[in-house]
């Protein structure tokens, strides 16, 4: 028996939630030498939790909907410390791997619908993330140790693949 959805039409299946790999097409076309974001993907980090989260790429995550945000730290004094991580899948003659990582903070105040981030900053770091930089120093331990499992839960071989810069970089 088909799932039928709202109006009787069928259900789609979910999809599941993955870090996307890098294209193998050259592009020419329009915007040639505009950013290829294909070959990265956001992770949130709140807490001791990371997941993999696309709404992130457009301001959109499930912790950002609803929040009105600040360029100013004070606007936000009851805000938890919450972390975009970008991270970037490269390919080598063995296969893919976590090629790229760079850590953004916010604050969110979820009661209160505000927030603080810097986008100027998100912007960088999302462009260092894909030029295969490695900047995880603000993470905490309990942040470090969520996105490690994230990245070995979600890959492991892609994680045995990664850099030394990047295991030594999520070391507690």
């Amino acid at each position: 028996m088909e799932q039928q959805g709202q109006g009787g039409q069928e259900a789609k299946p979910k999809k599941s939630l993955s870090l996307n790999v890098v294209s193998s097409k050259e592009h020419r076309g329009f915007g040639a030498g505009s950013i290829d974001l294909s070959q990265v993907s956001p992770v949130i980090i709140d807490g001791d939790t990371a997941v993999i989260d696309v709404g992130a790429m457009h301001a959109k995550s499930k912790i950002e909907k609803g929040i009105k945000f600040s360029a100013n730290k004070e606007d936000v004094p009851n805000g938890r410390k919450c972390w975009i991580v970008w991270i970037a899948v490269d390919r080598n003659e063995e296969g893919s791997l976590y090629g790229g990582a760079t850590a953004c903070e916010m604050l969110i105040d979820t009661e209160a619908r505000r927030g603080w981030k810097l986008l100027a900053d998100h912007v960088n770091r999302l462009d260092y993330a894909i030029k295969r930089r490695f900047m995880l120093d603000g993470l905490n331990a309990e942040e470090k140790a969520a996105l490690k499992k994230l990245l070995v839960e979600h890959n492991q071989e892609w994680w045995d693949r990664s850099s030394d810069a990047l295991k030594q970089a999520l070391e507690a």
